[in-house]
């Protein structure tokens, strides 16, 4: 592993920028170079990704609990009727 490939430690107050970090102005003044992290995957997008990751879980888990635990067809969650048959039973009126 060569010494350009190592992560380099943040200058403190302590020690001082070596002058390779540093890069020289018009005025001839010398400021420190600053990496800039640039995010692969824009937080905007990382929200859209777990609110679609969220409702496609509850789809699937509403399709196997009504299939596997309910015994009926799991096509059948997509049903207004079926949904009303449940409000029904929740509200007492079943």
């Amino acid at each position: 592993m060569t010494n350009d490939s190592r992560r380099r430690s943040v200058p403190t107050k302590e020690t001082e920028t070596p002058p390779e970090e540093k890069e020289r102005r018009s005025n001839g003044e010398q400021r420190e170079v600053r990496w800039v992290q640039i995010r692969l995957i824009p937080i905007w997008l990382r929200v859209v990704l777990v609110v679609v990751l969220i409702v496609m879980a509850a789809i699937l888990g509403a399709m196997v609990g009504y299939s596997v635990i309910g015994e009926g067809k799991a096509m059948d969650v997509f049903k207004p009727e079926t949904w009303q048959h449940i409000f029904d039973i929740m509200n007492g009126k079943e």
